[in-house]
């Protein structure tokens, strides 16, 4: 089983990408992001975005009510069935759900978020969470049965609210759940960059040990990131692909030998 995971930028190939999946022999599911997309919509909406900073150094989106029905208005609906529609064209049966589609991503709503303010330290509570559980029944009946899972936020919390979630932790749990030995992560950038400002600063392989030391080496959203990779191969052995999906061929070009691979 292969995690196809499809970053939300704007420099996104998305025609790209799935053309690309056409090649792939063995089965796989989709998920995505849809950060540029939900930022421009805001902007229309005329809504701020906030991001907060918790005290340990991650960093995430602030998800009121507002937030949350703009994330389903570009991740749930304009996003995803858009891929499904470049999914369709090229002979993929894909089918879009979102985590609370059948309770398909259960999770835990966060009881507060410790941030730092002004110098000093604030709990803040939003709707966003932890994924927990998959119903990894409805998963397997789908893909059984030929269809191609195009899955994306939100997710379900344990009072069944719709919530935010980080789609790194999804993939975590999803690979955990399906055993998948591959993941695709398309990106903005040729690889993992050695040096952000650097894009020919390409690590070509990383090695699971040292995704754990190059956390320290981060901030922001790269620091839960790489958190999220180290995740990954706590459930088992994987192989990770780090590619750039601005390009055609991606996935191909990933499998041989361009981008960062991690196992």
């Amino acid at each position: 089983m292969t995690i196809i995971k499809i970053g939300g930028g704007e420099q996104i190939n998305l025609e790209a990408i799935i053309e690309d999946l056409v090649n792939l022999e063995d089965e796989f599911i989709i998920v995505h992001g849809a950060n540029a997309l939900r930022d421009e919509i805001a902007n229309k909406l005329h809504y701020e975005k906030k991001v907060l900073l918790s005290a340990s150094g991650y960093s995430s989106v602030y998800s009121d009510s507002e937030a949350l029905d703009i994330m389903m208005m570009s991740y749930a609906g304009l996003r995803n069935k858009r891929i499904v529609e470049m999914c369709q064209q090229v002979g993929i049966n894909a089918i879009g759900l979102t985590g609370v589609d059948g309770k398909l991503i259960e999770g835990q709503r966060n009881k507060g978020i410790k941030i730092k303010e002004d110098g000093k330290l604030k709990i803040v509570r939003d709707f966003s969470g932890k994924p927990k559980t998959i119903n990894i029944a409805l998963l397997q009946l789908l893909i059984s049965n030929g269809y191609v899972p195009v899955i994306t936020v939100p997710i379900i919390d344990e009072n069944n609210f719709a919530i935010s979630s980080e789609n790194d932790d999804i993939v975590a749990l999803l690979k955990e759940s399906l055993d998948a030995d591959r993941i695709f992560q398309l990106i903005e950038a040729p690889g993992f960059l050695d040096d952000v400002n650097n894009p020919n600063s390409v690590v070509k392989v990383i090695s699971k040990e040292e995704v754990k030391q190059r956390e320290t080496q981060v901030d922001g959203r790269m620091k839960r990131k790489m958190k999220a990779l180290t995740k990954l191969f706590e459930s088992g052995k994987t192989s990770v692909y780090i590619c750039d999906g601005r390009k055609n061929n991606p996935i191909t070009n990933a499998i041989n030998g361009e981008g960062t691979i991690i196992q």
